[in-house]
């Protein structure tokens, strides 16, 4: 067992232990653990994950919100108004140009802790996220720390959950790093609040960055999850026109695709522009608090949430593998086996041509005879030419496989519409199947056979009995007595 190996089984062991700690009358997230630990052992097998990767750390195993937007749409003045606490700066201009984690510490003092933190944490979202620094920076893993950064404080309303606040996309010199990380967010959330400055309505100079929040959203399974929050509506209340503001803000969003969802309009009390007529006030502050008392709604349901989409992952994960991946991988074979016949047949027939007219030129078929009687004298010079031949055959053959493969896998990258995670999975896997000491008859990717296919429909089954028992938590619709906690 490597070090790495070693590594990634303390760190489940830690995140069991944690999650049986946290949630004694709920044990089925620790269940979970244990088969995210089934389906490493299949998914190293297969070749899909390394020894010191585990499918459960790419899940975050807390409640996530995510709040994303653009610069000056007042994210860090929702934070601090939400967490009742002075954590994080504001202004209207770009004030944090790293994504900062914010998770509850019983100590009084506010805590700013490196990137670093998270790295070698899987209870956090970015745990090993080095690795995919290091893609995007040429600077590698020592960067992390000027992209990533973790605050604790006190506060009650950001017990048991994380919350994590973006730089301002129009802000940061690193876009596409930027742009990376918030995608790998939006992934692992259990909630995004996407900003949008109400005092901007027309936002046509933002159209790159309302094109990549809106997509980011729309056509996704999970795209209930998005709130789309319109901030410092307070500004609109001279004018008395809010609606006016949320169909500029809808025709905008519609030019980018967002057709569909509702708007949220808020602002802080603290920080609004005074209003002086006191029915307009009136009427904004109702508004503000009914959408307010939602947004609160839907990130303390988050807990319930979390639950079912870290089983759901659990269920999602192991249907991809045995549906998907293996199809494809399999696929991938039976291409790259004909190819790799077909030109060594092309190759040595070739080779077999070609000696056959040059021994018929120079009419020495004789040494054909020559050669044969030397190897069964044990002529050393035969031996010799023998092994040269074998070589070149093997060399020739082996060089094929290898190039055959490289063009296949060459060819499956446009197909994945850029997913660099799914590609890595598909090369790692399909290497190993195209491996030089495995024999090109058997059939089937490597690591891929009936105890495999059992373990995989185990771990479906698992899942399935864990949402069960979630609903059993959760609900009582027959009403007949029992445990249950409202949603």
């Amino acid at each position: 067992m490597s070090y790495s190996s070693t590594q990634i089984i303390k760190h489940l062991n830690s995140l069991e232990k944690h999650l049986a700690d946290e949630h004694p009358d709920n044990p089925i997230l620790a269940k979970a653990v244990k088969s995210f630990r089934k389906m490493d052992y299949i998914g190293q097998n297969i070749g899909l994950i390394g020894k010191d990767e585990s499918y459960a750390t790419c899940v975050t195993w807390w409640p996530m919100v995510a709040v994303l937007g653009t610069f000056s749409a007042g994210k860090s003045t929702f934070i601090n108004s939400f967490l009742e606490i002075p954590l994080q700066r504001t202004g209207n201009q770009a004030v944090d140009d790293k994504f900062t984690v914010i998770c509850y510490s019983p100590q009084e003092k506010v805590k700013t802790l490196p990137g670093v933190a998270l790295d070698a944490d899987p209870r956090f979202p970015f745990f090993h996220i080095s690795k995919s620094i290091e893609e995007i920076s040429e600077a590698g893993q020592e960067r992390i720390d000027a992209y990533l950064q973790l605050k604790t404080c006190p506060s009650e309303k950001i017990r048991g959950k994380i919350l994590i606040d973006s730089p301002g996309f129009d802000a940061d010199n690193q876009r596409a790093s930027t742009l990376r990380l918030t995608q790998h967010i939006i992934n692992l959330s259990d909630l995004v609040l996407v900003f949008f400055d109400a005092r901007h309505p027309e936002p046509k100079a933002m159209q790159d960055t309302l094109a990549y929040l809106v997509s980011a959203s729309v056509n996704r399974a999970d795209a209930n999850k998005f709130l789309y929050i319109l901030n410092q509506m307070d500004a609109t209340a001279q004018e008395d026109n809010p609606e006016e503001v949320v169909s500029a803000w809808q025709r905008s969003l519609a030019e980018v695709g967002l057709v569909a969802g509702r708007f949220f309009r808020i602002y802080n009390p603290e920080a609004a522009v005074p209003i002086a007529d006191p029915k307009i006030r009136e009427r904004f502050e109702k508004k503000r608090e009914e959408d307010m008392a939602d947004i609160d709604a839907r990130m303390q349901q988050i807990e319930v949430e979390r639950s079912y989409r870290i089983v759901g992952k659990l269920e999602q994960t192991a249907k991809a593998i045995k549906n998907q991946i293996i199809d494809k991988l399999s696929n991938m074979l039976t291409q790259w086996k004909r190819k790799v016949i077909m030109f060594d047949v092309i190759a040595f027939g070739t080779l077999a041509a070609l000696i056959s007219t040059i021994l018929t030129m120079t009419e020495s078929w004789d040494l054909l005879s020559a050669f044969t009687a030397g190897l069964s004298e044990g002529d050393t010079t035969s031996l010799v030419t023998l092994l040269v031949l074998i070589g070149t055959v093997g060399y020739t053959h082996f060089s094929i496989r290898r190039l055959v493969a490289d063009h296949i896998l060459k060819k499956l990258e446009p197909e994945l519409d850029g997913d660099h995670e799914l590609y890595k999975q598909y090369t790692m896997a399909f290497r190993k199947s195209t491996a030089g000491h495995r024999p090109m008859l058997l059939s089937g990717p490597a690591g891929w056979n009936e105890v495999t296919q059992q373990s995989i429909d185990e771990i479906i089954n698992e899942a399935n009995d864990y949402i069960q028992e979630l609903n059993d938590q959760f609900t009582n619709p027959s009403g007949n007595g029992g445990k249950n906690t409202q949603i």
